[in-house]
């Protein structure tokens, strides 16, 4: 088995500051800012992914909440990345359920992005019945939560079934912050691209009461012509 601490070291071998400066910035980590007081090493996303590679299948879970818990925004990624290798039949609901009590330390949108999909929309895309999850996500205070809801439906898309990313998209249109103005039409987009007549209903009945960045973001795959029309209603 391969400890916390391990993993740990071997992210700091690739430790660079002047790419750790631009994440600082790239992640808004001033203060005021979503990101505020997050921590760096310097990684790039596929050297965490080289460590993660070497280690997968040889963590526990204790050692992997370990990485939750750092100062280290690499590491979080990388205990992140883990739960999505362990993802497996027989282990999916046990790794979701550890996923959800640890949801809160995915605390910047890359986080989020790169884990709920893989871990939380599949579970739920194998046990339909356990999807009132995302209405309990989606009404938490935890901004990193509220984006988990919308983004983790991107599975569902996938598999062809829309009904939940809209339903959850409607819950967050009123929604005060720009990450999850944009995770929202992110997921537009994304089912647009599999049936564009669903998405241009849900527009007929819901831009109005869009943001304008939501708005942007469903609609950029269209046509320019398509693209005004739904800018200027």
């Amino acid at each position: 088995m391969i400890q916390a601490e391990e993993i740990l070291e071997a992210l700091r071998s690739f430790e660079n500051e002047e790419q750790r400066r631009i994440l600082c910035r790239f992640f808004k980590t001033g203060k005021g800012e979503y990101g505020e007081g997050d921590r760096f090493l310097g990684l790039k996303v596929p050297q965490t992914r080289a460590v993660v590679r070497h280690a997968r299948l040889q963590v526990p879970f204790a050692e992997i909440s370990k990485l939750l818990s750092s100062e280290y925004h690499e590491a979080r990624l990388a205990g992140f990345l883990l739960l999505v290798e362990e993802m497996s039949a027989a282990r999916r609901r046990e790794i979701a359920r550890f996923y959800l009590e640890s949801g809160h330390r995915a605390n910047n949108w890359d986080l989020v992005d790169l884990s709920a999909p893989y871990i939380l929309g599949q579970y739920l895309l194998h046990e339909p019945e356990q999807r009132g999850v995302l209405d309990k996500l989606a009404a938490s205070s935890n901004l990193w939560e509220n984006r988990i809801a919308i983004v983790s439906t991107a599975a569902l898309i996938r598999a062809g079934q829309f009904e939940d990313t809209l339903h959850i998209a409607s819950l967050l249109l009123s929604h005060p912050h720009d990450l999850i103005h944009k995770a929202v039409g992110w997921m537009l987009r994304e089912v647009g691209k599999r049936d564009i007549d669903v998405l241009h209903d849900y527009l007929e009945a819901n831009s109005h009461a869009m943001a304008r960045t939501t708005l942007r973001y469903s609609i950029e795959r269209m046509s320019p012509s398509e693209r005004k029309h739904w800018l200027t209603r």
